[in-house]
Parts: C-alpha cells; structure tokens; sequence
C-alpha cells in the first residue's frame, strides 16, 4: 500500500497527511502551522464581521492595557525605530510620486501648520469661568514635526529636532 504525500503550502516540502486529518494542507512544522493560523485568522478577519470586530474589541483593551508598550519598545530598540521611521519616509515618497498627496488622516489640519512651534497656556473653557481666571491653566510646549521626513532620510537625532528654547 503506498502512503499519500501532499505539498506543504507553506514550505513545499512533501509531508504524509494525518490519518485524521485526510484534508491537511500544511505539514507538522512549527513556522508551517504558524503560516496556517495566520492565513486563517486573515481569511476570518476578511469574512466575518463579528470576528473582527471581536479581534479589533480585544486589541483596543490590549492597547489600555499597555499605554507604553510600543514607546517602550522604541526606546529599547532604536535601530528597529530608525529603520521603521526610514520605511515610512519612503512609503511617503512613493505615494507622493503616485499623485497620492492625502498623507494625511481627513481631519487632520490643513497645509499651513495654524500654530506656530511654542509655548502655549492651555485654560479649560467653561459657563461660568472668567476668561481672565488662570487657576486651572497649564503650560505647554508644542513642537511641529511635520518636515521631518524631508529632514532625515535616515533618522538621526540632533539638537536641532528637539523642543524650541524660549517661554
């Protein structure tokens, strides 16, 4: 009796599919099985509403949890950071080469940057508050960013990118 073998989608290797699994597309291999999930999970997100609306649900809740995660990995990982800044300056350019000008989110501010780098008291607005009372105020520092991919095509931090003195 000769054993079946079937192609790996993943790795294309010949594997003998599980007797309990007669239908088994993917070999044993741990990165295959992984490849497997992830092309399910990708079909899943795609095809099921209630899915991904649960997946979109828990990694919004992941994220509460971890307010700092990804500022932390950055900081722990600075080559990682440059060369993701360094992508994402490139991805801009190609799209901009395309015609594809709407970088920007649709409610983000128009071309002309309407504040200025600075420092700024920020007074909460209410009824009954004088526009003269301060209790409340807090001191700001803004600093607008907007150049900086046409600044550095390599991330690399100078004295420059950082806060503006005065205030």
């Amino acid at each position: 009796m000769k054993k079946v073998q079937r192609k790996c989608k993943a790795c294309g290797c010949d594997f003998p599919p599980r007797p309990q699994n007669p239908d088994q597309q993917f070999c044993s291999k741990l990165k295959c099985q992984r490849e497997r999930k992830r092309r399910w999970q990708k079909h899943k997100r795609a095809t099921d509403a209630d899915y991904r609306d649960n997946q979109a649900r828990a990694q919004r809740r992941w994220a509460q949890a971890h307010p700092d995660y990804w500022r932390e990995y950055r900081r722990k990982h600075p080559d990682y950071a440059a060369r993701n800044r360094a992508q994402q300056c490139e991805r801009d350019r190609r799209r901009a080469r395309r015609g594809r000008e709407d970088l920007a989110k649709m409610d983000a501010s128009s071309e002309k940057i309407p504040v200025p780098s600075g420092s700024y008291w920020l007074v909460p607005v209410t009824e009954h508050a004088s526009p003269l009372a301060k209790m409340d105020a807090c001191r700001v520092q803004l600093t607008v960013l907007s150049e900086f991919c046409e600044q550095s095509p390599i991330l690399q931090r100078d004295d420059s990118m950082g806060m503006p003195a005065g205030g």
